[in-house]
């Protein structure tokens, strides 16, 4: 029964996504919440972390740091470093298996199934290629594609048309200075001179990207992390950025939101920040390992994305003091991944607050776009540290971490909600 409904879905939503371009940022539309119970077809990840997952035509590439995958039955195990692919219908893992030599934290799908791979690597089949690669699926590099990192990482990359956008911890790509965020060829790697967003973060160790988000028709672009200053202005933890034309323009758009300190050590406490695929709004994930009601900390919250000057969140979804890290946004539901126990609940410290309305939501939850509520969608996850990474896909959503129980069954690492 599960198989004809993921058939069936898939069907409706390939069509759907045929009909026009997919957005090279943002999540997908979806017209409904998916399914709380996993196809059974999914490969499993045997050890580490999956941090990062893309669809490349038919294929889902997983990156993380991990060494073993098996098959959904776990009976052929396969050697793969810290990236591989598997069939988004089938669940067959794919003979691309590229030796990368460090984590895998971010994926873009490229032109002519080939992909991005951005991490904490510096080689790429024995080849120097410092925390960032272009490869195909079918195993062969880029050649023409040069790009490398002074040190650090890659934490997030996208793909809009000719150009790569790349966020980390780097302070200079090929040479070229660039805090944190920068702006590429897709094709050859070089940076492009006009874009410099100028991140800055004075008194802290380094400016860090943690995670950006485009909206769906490519004009603006939102990054979190370790920032303090965006183009000489003041800008604590999030920028939002103007990128329709050849510069990164900063925005008058703003919040002090997040000035607010969790716990000591923090040097930012934003981890994930995805798009509505309308673009009117986004919703930001945050750990910071302090519950307050008056705090973002351990918390999803609403902004939105039209109108200058100083934004407040539209509604604030709080764990009570356990970490989220990913979010994706459907239309339908915003999805929430780490490690949380609860959901509405504001006055809980490191435990269910005292007052009505906390709902369990062991690892994995959604909430209402409008409300930012919990839905009733509560399949249930083995908390661990917490989920990594979602993709939305025209079939389901996929889930990336670092525990081996999805839905009440067994998953390695890797699982699929399918539309239902």
């Amino acid at each position: 029964m599960r198989r004809r409904l993921f058939a069936a879905a898939t069907a409706a939503a390939v069509a759907l996504a045929t009909a026009g371009a997919l957005p090279a940022a943002a999540d997908l539309a979806q017209s409904s919440v998916v399914s709380a119970n996993p196809v059974d077809f999914t490969p499993n990840v045997l050890d580490g972390t999956v941090w990062s997952l893309a669809l490349v035509g038919d294929e889902v590439v997983v990156g993380g740091a991990f060494t073993k995958v098996a098959d959904r039955s776990r009976r052929q195990t396969y050697a793969r470093r810290n990236v591989f692919a598997f069939n988004v219908y089938t669940g067959a893992i794919s003979s691309f298996a590229p030796e990368v030599d460090g984590a895998v934290y971010s994926l873009a799908a490229g032109a002519d199934d080939t992909v991005y791979l951005g991490g904490a690597f510096k080689t790429v089949d024995g080849a120097t290629s410092r925390g960032i690669a272009h490869i195909g699926l079918d195993g062969d590099r880029a050649r023409a594609f040069s790009a490398k990192i002074n040190w650090g990482d890659v934490r997030s990359l996208a793909v809009r048309g000719s150009q790569l956008y790349a966020g980390g911890t780097f302070s200079a790509i090929n040479g070229v200075n660039r805090a944190g965020l920068a702006r590429l060829s897709a094709t050859t790697g070089t940076v492009d001179s006009s874009f410099d967003a100028k991140l800055s973060a004075p008194g802290l160790s380094r400016t860090r990207v943690e995670h950006f988000d485009i909206s769906p028709d490519g004009h603006k672009l939102v990054a979190v992390g370790a920032l303090l200053k965006a183009s000489g202005y003041d800008r604590t933890q999030i920028a939002m950025f103007d990128i329709s034309g050849p510069t990164a323009a900063l925005t008058s758009w703003y919040t002090d939101a997040y000035r607010p300190a969790c716990m000591k050590g923090f040097d930012t406490y934003l981890r994930q920040v995805k798009f509505s695929p309308d673009g009117s709004y986004f919703v930001v994930a945050a750990t910071g390992r302090a519950s307050a009601p008056d705090k973002l900390c351990d918390s999803a919250a609403r902004f939105e994305t039209t109108g200058g000057g100083r934004h407040n969140p539209i509604w604030v979804q709080r764990t009570g003091g356990d970490s989220l890290y990913a979010v994706a946004v459907t239309g339908a539901a915003v999805y929430l991944g780490g490690h949380q126990r609860y959901f509405d609940n504001p006055y809980g410290t490191d435990a269910k607050g005292p007052g009505p309305g906390a709902v369990a939501r062991p690892g994995i939850g959604a909430v209402n776009p409008s409300t930012g509520r919990a839905l009733s969608w509560n399949p249930t996850r083995a908390r661990g540290v917490g989920v990594r990474a979602f993709l939305v896909t025209p079939h389901g959503l996929v889930v990336g971490s670092d525990t081996d129980e999805l839905g009440h069954e067994y998953h390695g690492r890797v699982g699929m909600f399918p539309l239902s």
